[in-house]
């Protein structure tokens, strides 16, 4: 029998706000809301945007061999994965738990909140098989691990004016954005910790702030008790009436990443060999890429791979997609079928003007440039193309021409200091 779907805490305020709900990841989760998925992508362009994300999951390691543990199950090197640096307190860092084959079983960031105290957030439903992952390599390591899913409460605001809304519900604002780059943290959820203090709200509830999120837009993830939670939703809304601040779902969440080249886990990445995708950050590779300068679980199955497939960004030439769900196949300019389509969304804040990709948010934009929308996505194939090369798209509904690139959505804001947003 299929289990009964989940509601986060804000399911209640989704519904009554007119939201388009769904079963996604066993959670029953916004869709869209009535003004609609273009409006929604858009806002988190040029606006902000609000997303409910408490669906993730989260694990805590904690311990003297917590780092250990970690060194061994995470594919980041955390003692170089900051810059050349190692990883530490206020920093966090993305990559992935592979199994023995080399498969990704999740994505995740690890928060390193302080020595030995560590928090890896993963995606729906992953909370407990990440901690049983963790625990079946704990052997006799000092270390404690707890699933967190359902006992965090966990949103996002996302886009240029996501800074200044902030500005409006946190205490001291200026002190807190103060060295606040990108993939960094400040403050904690558990108003015990010795950080709780570094970020509260303007009622003194503590949070966690983080520069990261799923958009490459700029902006912020904030995980909160969950019993402030609901407040702490109210509260941005009411301070984003004036920055035009706007609720949004999933929809718009997946069509943002697609644009910024984001892989969607059990989607993008999976059940096949987490090497040669457009995210080779995420393994620790040396300088040259000629080995690993760690021992992970997963790595002889990488350095090993026989007829390896490949996966690649695309970009097509009108708003028009295929259906991954048909499934949508790949073919070359013979017409042979090469592959698969892992995610085919349409970015709606991007389009061409004289052979070149704009964004409705960039600078240099002509005059009279509009942002029909692109299709974009993953393919995943078995032999090597080149940027700029054309492939063919198919569902049983249509064929789509489109080419291999390095890079989507131009001009993302992400990676913007603090002090140029506010």
């Amino acid at each position: 029998m299929e289990k009964e779907a989940k509601k986060t805490l804000l399911y209640e305020w989704h519904v009554t706000h007119g939201a388009n709900m769904a079963n996604f990841g066993g959670y029953e989760m916004p869709l869209w809301y009535p003004s609609g998925v273009k409006n929604e992508h858009l806002t988190v362009l040029t606006n902000a945007g609000m997303f409910d994300t408490s669906h993730m999951a989260a694990v805590k390691i904690i311990g003297s061999d917590a780092y250990d543990l970690l060194q061994l199950c995470f594919t980041r090197d955390l003692n170089s994965c900051v810059g050349e640096k190692p990883l530490q307190p206020g920093k966090c860092v993305y990559g992935a738990f592979l199994n023995e084959a080399g498969e990704a079983i999740d994505d995740a960031i690890i928060y390193q909140i302080e020595g030995g105290n560590y928090l890896s957030v993963v995606n729906a439903g992953m909370g407990e098989k990440i901690a049983a992952h963790l625990m079946s390599y704990k052997g006799s390591r000092d270390v404690e691990i707890t699933d967190l899913a359902d006992k965090l409460g966990k949103l996002d605001v996302q886009g240029p004016k996501s800074a200044k809304l902030l500005m409006n519900i946190l205490k001291d604002p200026q002190g807190v954005f103060e060295k606040m780059f990108y993939f960094s943290f400040k403050g904690h959820f558990d108003a015990g910790a010795s950080s709780a203090g570094e970020v509260r709200l303007t009622d003194g509830t503590p949070i966690l702030l983080s520069r990261t999120g799923y958009t490459g837009e700029f902006g912020f993830e904030i995980f909160i008790s969950p019993e402030h939670f609901i407040r702490l939703w109210e509260m941005i809304s009411e301070a984003g009436k004036a920055y035009n601040l706007t609720c949004c779902g999933l929809a718009a969440r997946d069509s943002l990443r697609g644009g910024a080249v984001l892989p969607l886990s059990h989607q993008d990445i999976g059940h096949w060999p987490f090497i040669n995708n457009p995210w080779p950050f995420a393994l620790p590779y040396n300088e040259d890429q000629t080995d690993f300068t760690k021992k992970f679980i997963g790595d002889d199955a990488l350095r090993n791979v026989s007829d390896p497939e490949l996966t690649y960004p695309f970009v097509g030439n009108d708003l028009r997609k295929v259906s991954v769900d048909d499934p949508a196949v790949v073919t070359d300019s013979e017409g042979r079928e090469i592959g698969t389509v892992l995610t085919c969304v349409t970015d709606m804040g991007i389009g061409r003007h004289e052979g070149r990709i704009y964004s409705v948010a960039s600078p240099d934009k002509p005059d009279g440039f509009n942002h029909r929308g692109l299709c974009c996505g993953f393919i995943k194939v078995k032999t090597m193309l080149n940027f700029g090369q054309t492939v063919r798209i198919r569902d049983k509904r249509r064929k789509i021409d489109v080419t291999i690139t390095e890079d989507i959505r131009p001009n993302r804001t992400a990676r913007r200091p603090v002090r140029e947003m506010i």
